[in-house]
């Protein structure tokens, strides 16, 4: 049967690993997609590498926008990253009735809705399993394994340098720049690691999900995102002695009014599953009403890992390559003309649980008026800790969990409680899940 034509536009970690699995594991793969499939082009910048890792029988080009018109190639796999000619590309092969996969989360977060509406007209599919947590299959088990259920919240350890980081700053008690920098070292983290360390890349991620959980349109723009370089080595020793490790999570919550759509650092309790990802690992817990929590973990990036989704994709449309374009699995999940404009909430109205540090003079008096302020605006203690002062010391810590409130209530008591006289500095504050239903 004839092959299905790949152009494979970029040829780095990612595009290098897909070759390498995809001759691997040629004869299995054939067998399951019924027919070869075969990287006919390659398009990438720097020819020297794309044929040292190609090798003979593959065309190669510098030319990428050469490969999306060509007439032979049926799929186009975009693994060059980022938002400007990327999304060009991706279209004009979409214009040009190939079918797409890609990895990259960024442009389907901020043009995912023009690329499928595109892809919808056309008739053809674009696959992205490899955009989110790597090799972890979580967009199939979204879009496929949990259709029957009602998913009412997705919590993902969805970026692996950042878990790495605070994995290490757990274990080894030092500050972040500090184990930044090893992070760098080892190669976890990129020279430019903002996108990671600063919660844009779990928020595309997570954008992604829920869209595709809660048949949203893709809404990046209304993400609330916090990332960890503001942690403070304390926080996560206090959060340990209290029964908490603290992780970046991507959180997307279903409620009355809207969605949540959230990224910052967050206190789960030790016991559950997910707050034992360590290093560089991915995990993807969902809550839905029929199968209850379900968890996916497992490598979110890497050569292999992420080629294994590419190609995973490549076989998804290989089989259904002929099908009525109608019957086939949306790309979101829904059927476009079903999805529903749901806000994202503003993150004032987001309802959650508090951690929260201050520097307080050791005083009588200091922790009622604190709790008052509390009480006041609705808030009610969890759980607290409270540090002797060191020798000699006329200060100490204040360390509160409260129950779930409301996040306005909650920076209302916080700007209250900076504003005493006996609180010195800003409140500590972190964000803390239960995971538990």
């Amino acid at each position: 049967m004839k092959p299905m034509n790949v152009g494979l536009l970029g040829i780095g970690t990612v595009g290098g690993g897909t070759f390498s699995v995809l001759k691997r594991n040629e004869e299995e793969i054939t067998r399951r997609a019924g027919r070869p499939i075969r990287i006919a082009t390659v398009a990438d910048k720097n020819l020297e590498l794309a044929r040292k890792v190609a090798g003979e029988g593959v065309r190669l080009t510098d030319d990428a926008f050469s490969v999306v018109t060509d007439p032979e190639i049926d799929i186009v796999v975009e693994l060059i990253g980022g938002y400007g000619v990327a999304k060009d590309l991706v279209l004009a092969a979409i214009e040009n009735g190939k079918h797409v996969v890609t990895a990259n989360k960024a442009l389907l977060a901020v043009h995912g809705n023009e690329i499928f509406a595109a892809a919808q007209k056309k008739g053809v599919m674009v696959a992205f399993e490899a955009a989110v947590a790597g090799g972890i299959p979580i967009i199939k088990a979204l879009r496929e394994g949990l259709t029957a259920n009602r998913i009412e919240w997705i919590a993902g350890i969805i970026n692996g340098t950042t878990n790495f980081i605070l994995s290490e700053m757990r274990d080894k008690g030092l500050p972040f720049a500090d184990v930044l920098k090893e992070a760098q070292a080892l190669g976890y983290a990129e020279a430019d690691p903002t996108f990671d360390i600063e919660g844009v890349d779990a928020a595309h991620k997570a954008t992604l999900m829920a869209s595709i959980a809660f048949g949203v349109p893709i809404q990046f723009d209304k993400a609330h995102i916090e990332g960890i370089t503001k942690l403070e080595s304390a926080d996560i020793r206090y959060a340990e002695q209290l029964g908490y490790r603290i992780k970046l999570l991507g959180i997307a919550r279903r409620r009355e009014a809207g969605i949540e759509l959230r990224v910052h650092p967050t206190l789960i309790p030790a016991k559950r599953l997910i707050a034992n990802v360590e290093g560089a690992m991915n995990a993807v817990l969902v809550q839905a009403d029929a199968v209850g929590a379900t968890l996916y973990y497992g490598k979110g990036a890497g050569a292999e890992p992420t080629a294994s989704a590419v190609i995973a994709d490549l076989v998804d449309i290989t089989r259904l390559h002929t099908a009525d374009p109608e019957h086939r699995v949306p790309h979101l999940a829904f059927q476009p003309d079903q999805m529903v404009d749901l806000p994202v909430l503003p993150i004032d109205e987001a309802e959650t649980a508090c951690y929260m540090r201050m520097r307080v003079e050791d005083q009588p008096g200091v922790l009622a008026d604190i709790t008052r302020i509390l009480a006041d605006n609705g808030i009610s203690i969890d759980a607290m800790l409270q540090r002797e002062p060191e020798e000699g010391e006329s200060q100490t810590d204040i360390i509160i969990l409260t129950h779930r409130s409301i996040e306005g209530r909650i920076s209302a008591a916080v700007a209250k409680i900076e504003g005493l006289a006996v609180v010195i500095g800003k409140v500590v504050r972190l964000r803390l899940e239960d995971l538990a239903k």
